[in-house]
């Protein structure tokens, strides 16, 4: 497993927009969709990333907390599933079942949008405001499998918690780090 970090997004960036196919309704959503009042946060995962297993029951908890608060989320696999078969679509959705994702996992077949978002890794974690402007790009925390740290979100929860403030994040964003997203 090779171990890739995020890139940087500068601060103010407005979220590029996406309409993407839910693995699991077979609708199309878009980033307007999944927009929240107080912010949205993007999660670029895949099924079989062991740094994404890691922090699955972290991910729902994070958005069934935030999601009361006005934040959207959404996931996004760019993977390629021709040489990746176990991030298919229809593998995507029994995986977002299985976790019982309070989010859309959508599936961008073409990659664009991993592009647009210059995403790297899974997971790859952004955070926008209400207005759609990059507030956070950066860890959930600094639990990496096997580094015996637990996984509790300490990052992304005080960029969250800041944000739904009106304050600045000012702190030094820690990249995440995980595998490559499998590029076609």
């Amino acid at each position: 497993m090779a171990l890739t970090p995020s890139n940087v997004m500068e601060k103010g960036v407005v979220a590029p927009q996406f309409t993407l196919p839910d693995t699991v309704t077979g609708k199309n959503i878009s980033l307007n969709d999944v927009k929240g009042e107080n912010g949205t946060v993007i999660l670029f995962i895949c099924n079989h990333c062991p740094f994404v297993i890691h922090v699955n029951l972290l991910l729902v908890a994070l958005a069934k907390e935030y999601q009361k608060k006005g934040i959207g989320f959404v996931a996004i696999s760019s993977n390629d599933v021709e040489k990746y078969p176990q991030d298919a679509p229809d593998v995507m959705k029994l995986h977002a079942l299985k976790h019982q994702y309070p989010f859309p996992y959508l599936y961008d077949a073409s990659q664009q949008v991993a592009k647009d978002y210059d995403a790297t890794c899974t997971p790859d974690v952004y955070v926008f405001n209400g207005d759609l402007k990059s507030y956070y790009h950066g860890q959930l925390d600094s639990s990496r499998p096997g580094n015996n740290i637990p996984s509790n979100g300490s990052d992304i929860k005080k960029a969250l918690d800041l944000m739904l403030l009106g304050q600045e994040y000012t702190e030094t964003e820690k990249p995440s780090i995980g595998c490559g997203i499998k590029w076609k």
